[in-house]
């Protein structure tokens, strides 16, 4: 007589290949392929990738910024140690 440790793995291992043979299983491969294939279809770009550009883009921000201040201070819009208004009426360049 089998014990019941044994019936219940023997149980779990008949019930584990039912699925896997079961129409469920093959759906699921199925829709990965279909999914996966639309995927590669889009331009799409990993977390890795994004973040990268995401930081170069701030980098380039910053630097922007800084040759700004330097194009004002050289064209004398704007003394290095002041905080007095620009020549252009106080408006910053990128609110126009």
């Amino acid at each position: 007589m089998i014990n019941r440790n044994e019936w219940v793995e023997d149980f779990q291992k008949n019930l584990s290949d039912l699925i896997a043979r079961s129409p469920a299983a093959d759906i699921e491969r199925n829709m990965k392929a279909f999914m996966a294939q639309t995927f590669s279809r889009l331009d799409l770009v990993t977390r890795e990738e994004f973040d990268i550009q995401a930081q170069l883009l701030q980098k380039a921000l910053q630097r922007i910024t800084a040759l700004e201040s330097r194009l004002d201070q050289l064209e004398g819009r704007r003394p290095a140690d002041s905080a007095a208004p620009a020549a252009d009426g106080g408006v910053p360049r990128d609110a126009v």
